[in-house]
């Protein structure tokens, strides 16, 4: 076997560099008042759940009154709890038992745009052209004849032009606003001086109610290219995203987090898409954002190579930063690791479709027991690794993508802006199924006469937490016995990942950290006995005469 080593410096250790962190859903998790939707009391009753799962830190998708035209990421009001999620009691309650039972508690900030029912916007277009409420935002006057053309030729990221066309207050067509993403969501203008001290009173809101973080949404967003030139194409633009103005922003709201210290030990973590790692190591550096999503792995086939390249960049392009790396592979944006993974035939994208899109939200022939085991081994491979890792819900479960929702019940405006064409998120978001019982498994009260927001397919009885809880071979059995080993069994203070080149098998991938080593089989042949290797912790798939099955993966104590 022949070994090489990768690693960056160690620093001291906060509780979010190694922490495993469990992304709620809110609106999906559990619903405790019977109303079809997902709240902060039915939160509250599964904490248990999550504590003995083995996490340290929930992540809740947004829970700010909004109109839900994009569920929560149009944002009405930055600092109070919408009805349909419970008050902020409700959310004062709910951080206060988390953190009895030793869970930290993040929550979503979004601060690229906002709700097109933002008081302020709704004020913008009251206001007219050329006011102090428009400059808030990105209004422009349209060109061509009477204005009809928009501004530039910038896209959204739901599908569309970014731009949509106001009635001024006379009546008659008006001015163009930004928006890229759904026109419900303008973008705000984040050189106004109201924009960035709104943001920085939203921090201190949360923080001084107890809250330890926050995860940034379109956090390369928030500055775009002064004069707005037309984008040239391509895959990236670079004039609404990675502005190195942005870098500014988090220097002032590390500037904050670092007032609490040392009695508070608070983080941010920036939702990052970037051409490179070059790029996302910009964000870590000690004086900005603690961590970034590092998405590269999440996009990566199932191939050993290719798993060893993305790691390989992880850990050489962000290690010298200082930061540890932030490791995911499947979130409330992309199809479940069940499902991408056990794509054995895909469908020709269409065209028009961005190249990451079609890698986090493929269409194809599913084997969903090969998506499984994949999937499981998947698991392990990433908690054997270096750095913070984040868990979506139901991933402990194995849930595979719902992807034959009924186009009526479809929500998700990626898919009506696409017409069709980007099978949306909604599948990752179909509501958890906690028990066999009807009429939703257990995610309302059995009496609650309401149907959940979106619809469960039978077939979730099969995944229910409460009979996987019976059985030992479960993939929630793995997740918890993983995340428990994993705690013990890993250095924290030694980052280092040493590789092992396995002579004739290019379908594995192995390494050592410290003296445990992770074993990962890409191919369906079975790996020769794994006594040679040391002695066995855990496994992802039963173990055939000593052999370590296809698709699966182990950890072992170095002899």
């Amino acid at each position: 076997m022949a070994l090489a080593s990768s690693s960056g410096p160690s620093t001291e250790r906060a509780w979010w560099r190694d922490a495993a962190v469990y992304q709620v859903y809110l609106r999906s998790f559990a619903d405790a008042n019977g109303d079809g939707i997902g709240d902060l009391a039915g939160l509250r009753q599964h904490l248990d759940y999550l504590v003995e799962l083995g996490i340290d830190a929930i992540w809740l998708n947004p829970c700010y009154p909004s109109p839900q035209k994009d569920h929560g990421y149009d944002v009405a009001d930055y600092m109070d709890i919408a009805p349909e999620y419970g008050d902020l009691a409700t959310f004062d309650s709910l951080t206060a038992d988390a953190h009895d039972r030793g869970l930290k508690v993040l929550m979503d900030l979004v601060p690229n745009h906002c709700s097109s029912e933002h008081p302020w916007f709704r004020a913008a277009v009251a206001a007219g052209p050329g006011s102090p409420e428009r400059a808030r935002f990105i209004f422009r006057d349209g060109i061509g004849d009477d204005g009809t053309v928009p501004p530039n030729n910038w896209l959204s990221n739901f599908g569309g032009p970014a731009w949509t066309r106001v009635m001024e207050p006379d009546g008659t067509p008006g001015q163009w606003y930004l928006h890229l993403f759904d026109t419900a969501q303008p973008d705000f203008d984040w050189t106004h001086p109201d924009v960035i001290d709104m943001f920085d009173d939203v921090l201190r809101f949360w923080f001084d109610r107890g809250v330890d973080g926050f995860r940034i949404d379109v956090a390369a967003g928030l500055h775009k290219q002064p004069g707005l030139p037309d984008w040239n194409g391509g895959h990236y633009n670079e004039y609404t995203h990675n502005r190195p103005q942005v870098h500014e922003v988090y220097r002032r709201w590390r500037r904050i987090v670092d007032s609490y210290a040392p009695q508070r030990e608070l983080t941010f973590v920036g939702e990052i898409w970037v051409p490179d790692t070059a790029d996302l190591a910009a964000y870590l550096r000690p004086d900005e954002l603690h961590q970034a999503f590092y998405f590269d792995l999440l996009k990566q086939p199932w191939n050993a190579q290719q798993f060893r390249d993305s790691i390989d960049r992880a850990l050489t392009g962000i290690g010298p930063t200082g930061a540890t790396i932030t490791w995911t592979l499947a979130n409330h944006d992309v199809h479940r690791t069940v499902t991408r993974y056990g794509i054995v035939r895909a469908d020709e994208p269409h065209e028009s479709l961005d190249r990451d899109l079609v890698l986090i939200r493929p269409r194809g022939e599913v084997d969903t027991v090969l998506g499984q085991r994949r999937s499981r081994a998947a698991s392990m491979l990433l908690l054997a690794l270096p750095g913070s890792h984040y868990l979506y819900q139901g991933e402990e479960l194995g849930l595979p993508e719902v992807l034959d929702l009924p186009d009526q019940d479809r929500q998700d405006p990626t898919w009506f802006r696409s017409e069709g064409l980007d099978p949306g998120r909604d599948g990752s978001r179909v509501p958890l199924p906690w028990t066999t019982q009807a009429p939703s498994f257990g995610f309302s009260p059995t009496q609650a006469t309401a149907k959940p927001w979106l619809p469960q397919p039978q077939w979730f009885v099969k995944y229910a937490a409460s009979e996987q809880l019976k059985d030992a071979d479960s993939t929630l059995a793995l997740h918890r016995r993983a995340l428990r080993v994993h705690r013990d069994l890993f250095p924290t203070d030694d980052r280092a990942v040493t590789w092992i080149d396995v002579p004739g098998r290019d379908d594995v991938l192995a390494f050592r950290r410290g003296s445990v080593t992770c074993v990962m089989v890409f191919g369906d042949t079975p790996l020769r006995p794994l006594a040679e290797w040391g002695s066995i912790v855990l496994y992802s798939a039963p173990l055939r005469q000593g052999e370590l099955a296809g698709n699966s993966a182990a950890w072992l104590l170095t002899p």
